[in-house]
């Protein structure tokens, strides 16, 4: 069993290397996405538009679903409805099996990630190759993501090439025995790699940043073009799109296009924006299967206070900004959603252990919403979901620190008590401490000493203001 957070992000603290990988990079995209953003001028506008169209949909989300679902089959494609991360993953696998494959390609997806799809295809006998650069980066490593935009942001250029060299083979074309750490020459062999697999695949499995109800386009956003491959060469196209993604109509696309990309990657506007509206006999996918998935949306958006995590458009922003993230890196969240938003969507949508420590994963500090481009207040839905953990463990087994603060109220309930409990600790700062400090305390309570002092006021202030007002 995977650990919580609090015990993954221990470990991550130890890690000297990725903490300098995360500094560095996410002091990049922040300074440079403050720039891109800085350039327009309504800004502030945007960031309302895009709120009030995920609002609108959210608040009639069936409605416009079963217009989207009319719409994507009157452009000739297959909707499959998905209630959880089995039903889709079947789907999939009945599709590319009825296609009489062994392999597919893959856009980058969050989704599919989400649901285990590339682990439910490998149990079925099918290879799930990943086209997006930093995603063939980890799935040669066998590593995990730790970003949204930068899923290998934890790996450095010469660990990089030292994956290729070691991996590359084993999937298909090698890379270079002469491969450096060159930027240039890492993305070369990862063309060169991935070519291949783009000329042979018949089968492509895409998510969509967008789903347009009234004209049933999907849409993908990306920045290396391995995407728009994958969305034109293979002749069957599975989509796996989550129920929030939907946007009202075509001219919605505007306010996101302009609100993604300075977000996310600090470019103007997005390098590769794909479309696709079922099937175009001679061009494209002659088979197109979009899958709507559900899997625990349902149920946050009859949350009123976390509906508004479904706003989420993954532009990672709020990673970017995070302090807590940028020390401990994505691994720490166990979750293909790591950061603010992970902290608030992932105890919704899963119920593993551990998970009800991610809303504790954060300083409250409001950064994330400051930049977020759909305005989520994630603070506030943060706050919202620890009392429900802590709702959820007052009728369970003694917890320590319920039974701490349950002390601490019994303790400030009464003078008299209160007083006796000073001079206790006042006696003991003589025992354990000198000059009002306590240094060191037994345990449970070292857990405290050991990294910090506690101090002790020489006079109690009770004490201090009676005096002040018997001078006057």
């Amino acid at each position: 069993m995977k650990p919580g957070f609090p015990e993954a992000a221990a470990s991550a603290l130890a890690d000297a290397q990725l903490r300098a990988n995360l500094g560095r990079v996410t002091t990049a995209i922040r300074s440079k996405r403050a720039g891109a953003v800085a350039e327009v001028d309504q800004w502030d506008e945007l960031v309302a538009a895009g709120r009030t169209i995920k609002d609108r949909v959210l608040a009639d989300l069936p409605t416009w679903l079963e217009t989207l679902e009319m719409s994507l089959v009157r452009n000739g494609a297959t909707v499959h409805w998905a209630e959880d991360a089995e039903a889709a993953n079947r789907v999939v696998v009945e599709v590319v099996r009825s296609k009489g494959a062994d392999e597919v390609v893959k856009v980058k997806s969050m989704t599919t990630q989400e649901i285990g799809l590339n682990e439910a295809l490998a149990r079925s006998g099918i290879a799930a190759w990943e086209t997006d650069l930093a995603e063939l980066i980890i799935q040669l490593s066998d590593d995990e993501p730790s970003h949204i935009l930068v899923p290998a942001i934890h790996r450095n250029r010469a660990e990089i090439r030292d994956i290729f060299l070691a991996r590359m083979h084993e999937a298909g074309r090698p890379a270079p025995p002469d491969l450096t750490d060159s930027p240039a020459q890492l993305a070369e062999a990862a063309r060169l790699h991935l070519r291949e697999k783009f000329l042979r695949a018949e089968v492509a499995v895409s998510g969509a940043n967008f789903a347009v109800a009234d004209t049933g386009s999907l849409v993908v956003v990306e920045s290396e073009g391995n995407g728009r491959m994958c969305l034109t060469l293979p002749q069957t196209l599975i989509s796996v799109v989550g129920i929030e993604k939907v946007v009202p109509r075509w001219g919605d696309l505007s306010v996101f296009f302009r609100t993604l990309a300075r977000s996310s990657t600090a470019e103007r506007m997005n390098p590769y924006t794909s479309t696709w509206s079922g099937v175009h006999p001679g061009d494209g996918p002659q088979e197109v299967h979009v899958i709507l998935l559900d899997n625990g949306r349902s149920d946050v958006l009859a949350d009123p206070v976390a509906r508004p995590t479904l706003r989420c458009i993954r532009c990672s922003a709020c990673l970017n900004v995070c302090p807590v993230y940028e020390r401990t890196g994505g691994h720490a969240y166990r979750s293909v959603y790591p950061g603010p938003i992970g902290a608030i969507l992932t105890p919704q949508i899963r119920a593993h252990p551990g998970d009800d420590t991610l809303p504790f994963a954060s300083t409250l500090c409001g950064a994330c919403q400051e930049v977020c481009p759909v305005d989520i207040p994630i603070p506030d839905i943060l706050v919202h979901l620890r009392t429900r953990v802590v709702d959820h463990r007052r009728h369970g087994g003694p917890d320590p620190e319920r039974m701490l603060f349950g002390f601490m109220g019994w303790m400030l309930a009464d003078r008299r008590r209160l007083a006796a409990g000073r001079r206790m600790l006042s006696a003991g700062s003589r025992v354990w401490g000198r000059k009002g400090r306590v240094r060191r305390l037994p345990p449970p309570l070292s857990a405290w000493t050991n990294s910090r002092d506690l101090p002790v006021a020489e006079q109690p202030f009770r004490r201090w203001l009676e005096e002040r007002a018997d001078g006057s």
